[in-house]
C-alpha cells in the first residue's frame, strides 16, 4: 500500500533519498540505462516498500525495492506475484508496464514504466468501470486465493488482541454468516485504495503486491471502505456512493452478492484496522480512526 498524502512527504524523508548500493548495482545490470544518483527521486508513498522515480534514458521508470516481512494478514507483499500480475495486464491500460524483476540481497527490485498523474478523483462510476474491466480479464495462474470465510479471518486477527477494550465492541457487531455459495472467481487487485489509483488521465491501478483470485465483491469492499479512505486518502464514502458504484459496475448479480456479503467484509476490515493500530507506527492513529469509521458503518 501507499501512505496517505498527509504522511507521504515525512515518510519519504524518513526513508532517505539515497539509493542502496546493492540496488544501484542490480539496476545497472538490467541494461535499462546508466545509474546516476541524480536521476532518482524517492516517490511519495511507499508505506510498505521503498519506491523511487528513475528518470532513465527512455523515460520515467518506477523502482520498487521489496524486502522480506512487509506483508500483513490481509495484504501480502509479494513482488513475484506483482510482476506476474503486471505481465498479465500488459497492454490493457489497467496497470503499469513491467520491465524487470531482479534480486537485491534478501529482497527484490521491481522496475516498471512510471504512471504519471494525480490520485483518483473520487468518481465512483469511473472506479467501478475500471474494476469491471479488471474482473473481466482471465485469472492468471498461481494467484493466491482470498480467504473463504472473512469472519474467521477477522476473528483470527482479533484473537491476537486479548487486552484491547475495543475488541468487545466489534465482536458484539459480528454479523451472522449465510451469504450463500461463493460467486465466480475473478482477477483481483485486492488493495483498491485511492492512492493506488492514478488518473493518467484514465484510471490506472498501481501497487499490485497483493493480487488475488476471488469474488469481485472483495475489491468492491476495499474500494468502498470508509477506513481505507481515512487511512490512504480520498473523499469519505457518502451514503449514496455504494449504489452509484454498483449501478456503474453494471452487474446485478455482483450487486446482490455485495449487499449480502458487505457486513462480513466490513467487519473483517474493522478487525484489520484494530490489528494494524495495535502494531504502532506512523499510521497507528489513522488505523484507529479507520476502525471507528467501520464500526460506525456496522452500527448504522
Amino acid at each position: 500500500m501507499r501512505v496517505d498524502p498527509v504522511n507521504a512527504r515525512s515518510h519519504a524523508a524518513r526513508q532517505g533519498a539515497a539509493l542502496p548500493p546493492a540496488l544501484a548495482e542490480a539496476l545497472a545490470a538490467t541494461g535499462l540505462g546508466p545509474v546516476h544518483p541524480a536521476d532518482f527521486a524517492p516517490a511519495a508513498g511507499g508505506n510498505t516498500n521503498r519506491v523511487w522515480r528513475w528518470q532513465a534514458r527512455d523515460g520515467a521508470l518506477g523502482v520498487k525495492l521489496v524486502l522480506p516481512g512487509g506483508g500483513t494478514p490481509l495484504f501480502p507483499n509479494d513482488p513475484v506475484a506483482e510482476f506476474r500480475a503486471l505481465q498479465a495486464l500488459e497492454g490493457t491500460g489497467l496497470a503499469p508496464r513491467p520491465l524487470a524483476l531482479c534480486p537485491v540481497g534478501p529482497g527484490r527490485a521491481l522496475i516498471y514504466r512510471w504512471v504519471e498523474g494525480p490520485a483518483w478523483d473520487g468518481d465512483p462510476a469511473r472506479l467501478a468501470r475500471l474494476l469491471r474491466r479488471l474482473h473481466a480479464r482471465p485469472v492468471p495462474p498461481g494467484l493466491r486465493a482470498m480467504a473463504a470465510d472473512p469472519l474467521a479471518q477477522g476473528a483470527a486477527m482479533l484473537a491476537g488482541l486479548p487486552g484491547d477494550p475495543r475488541r468487545a465492541a466489534l465482536e458484539a457487531l459480528r454479523p451472522a454468516p449465510g451469504a450463500g455459495p461463493a460467486g465466480p472467481e475473478v482477477f483481483l487487485h485486492s488493495d483498491v485504495v485511492p492512492a493506488n489509483i492514478v488518473m493518467a488521465p484514465e484510471p490506472v491501478l498501481i501497487d499490485w503486491q497483493c493480487p488475488a483470485r476471488g469474488e469481485a465483491v472483495e475489491d468492491i469492499a476495499v474500494a468502498l471502505s470508509p477506513a481505507m479512505r481515512r487511512v490512504y486518502g480520498g473523499p469519505p464514502v457518502d451514503p449514496a456512493e455504494p449504489a452509484r458504484f454498483l449501478a456503474a459496475y453494471a452487474d446485478p448479480e455482483t450487486a446482490r452478492r455485495f449487499t449480502a456479503r458487505a457486513p462480513a467484509l466490513h467487519w473483517r476490515m474493522a478487525a484489520y484496522c484494530l490489528w494494524r493500530a495495535a502494531q504502532g507506527g506512523p499510521l497507528a492513529q489513522a488505523y484507529a480512526e479507520g476502525f471507528e469509521a467501520e464500526l460506525a458503518l456496522l452500527s448504522g
